[in-house]
């Protein structure tokens, strides 16, 4: 497929690893293993598997990676949503981070829809 970084979709993901990171750095250090980890893990989850699937051989290969972090994008949301809940994020620095996981996932959807296509 090519060059994972001159994707776009790989750009966003990036944004969104690092804007996970930076809203759980204020979470409790007793959720340093539990909800922190697992936000950062998903978000990371995202951008290594448009990587790895840009390095495959075949176009359903790649999106197969790209469902992969299309459902890692998912699990973020849902994450966040109990971080809001919980009482560790604002509701103001949720729906920011819930803007972004939105647009990553419509990419991710929008590109695997396209290289499905392609595959035929």
């Amino acid at each position: 497929m090519g060059d994972y970084r001159k994707l776009e979709v790989w750009e966003c993901g990036r944004l969104l690893v690092r804007g996970m990171y930076e809203l759980t750095a204020s979470f409790p250090r007793t959720e340093q293993y539990g909800l922190t980890a697992q936000l950062r893990r998903a978000a990371v989850s995202v951008v290594t598997n448009i990587a790895e699937g840009s390095g495959r051989n075949s176009d359903r290969d790649f999106a197969r990676f790209i469902a992969i972090a299309l459902g890692s994008a998912t699990e973020l949301g849902s994450l966040l949503l109990l971080a809001q809940d919980l009482g560790f994020a604002t509701p103001l620095a949720c729906e920011a981070a819930a803007s972004q996981i939105e647009r990553t996932c419509q990419m991710l959807a929008q590109l695997r829809r396209r290289l499905l296509a392609n595959s035929e």
